[in-house]
């Protein structure tokens, strides 16, 4: 009788087991939805081109460049100001132009688009998200390297949980791209032109939550301190947890975000890799 018992008795926890485990030997759903939204949960910025220096090892020069690993996808946020160094410093920095997914570039000034041809010779096959009012040549000249070109002019979702806000700006038209991730939405900028808190409004507007990161070129070189305090104090009223300004931000400005923001200062530079995750 005790035998029948404990033999039943391992049956039941044997059925319990692969209940719980499944075929892909999954111990319950919670684990399965880290599976299935690891893309999302983990994002990696790479900094391939900007002139501030972070990696003695690459060229800086004045531009900005970043790689975005994103929801299954390497999208390539602007191109520099040439192809010779952002090339170097993307083969230093083993990433493989063909890797690339899409091509978005937040401006027509060539500190930003400067190296779009030089990488187009060595990936064609991708789609360029650009302002719908760049020039017709600039849109001509990169379709006549085989890739696509898609105009974008209002704000919205570009790839899952990846948007842009659309053409901002007067004078220089500009887009930034915003990062949904579940910690929070990351925005990076270009250089900012149609002014940094307007863009940090507008991505609360259009996925809201409490920014993590604002990070990229601020355009605040020769701003006055007075103005930059103000901008920082609009940040903190904004939520904006952590604060990256690189390229066009100006040496007075990163010092006075660095006072302010002290361990949620991100010192940014070319080679300067930033990965949120769980």
């Amino acid at each position: 009788m005790m035998e029948k018992i404990a033999f039943l008795t391992m049956v039941a926890l044997s059925l319990v087991v692969l209940l719980n485990c499944g075929a892909g030997g999954e111990r319950n759903p919670k684990d399965h939805y880290k599976k299935a939204n690891m893309s999302l949960e983990n994002l990696t910025i790479i900094i391939i081109y900007d002139n501030n220096p972070y990696d003695s090892s690459l060229r800086t020069a004045w531009g900005f460049s970043c790689l975005i690993r994103f929801g299954g996808k390497n999208i390539l946020f602007d191109t520099g100001g040439d192809s010779p160094t952002l090339l170097y410093n993307m083969e230093q920095l083993k990433i493989k132009p063909k890797e690339i997914d899409a091509v978005v570039l937040s401006h027509i000034h060539g500190d930003h688009v400067g190296g779009l041809s030089g990488f187009l010779k060595r990936n064609s096959g991708v789609t360029v998200y650009l302002p719908k009012s760049f020039p017709l040549s600039f849109k001509d000249e990169v379709r006549s390297f085989g890739a696509k070109v898609e105009e974008v002019h209002k704000s919205g979702e570009l790839f899952d949980n990846v948007y842009s806000t659309g053409e901002l700006g007067v004078w220089i038209k500009e887009q930034s791209l915003i990062l949904k991730t579940p910690k929070g939405p990351v925005i990076i900028t270009g250089c900012a032109h149609p002014g940094v808190v307007k863009i940090v409004n507008k991505s609360k507007r259009l996925v809201g939550g409490n920014p993590v990161l604002v990070m990229g070129g601020f355009h605040l070189g020769g701003t006055s301190e007075g103005e930059i305090r103000r901008i920082i104090a609009d940040f903190k009223k904004l939520g904006v947890l952590q604060a990256g300004p690189s390229h066009c931000s100006g040496d007075r400005a990163r010092q006075l975000f660095r006072e302010a923001y002290r361990e949620n200062f991100l010192e940014l530079g070319v080679g300067r890799t930033i990965t949120i995750g769980e």
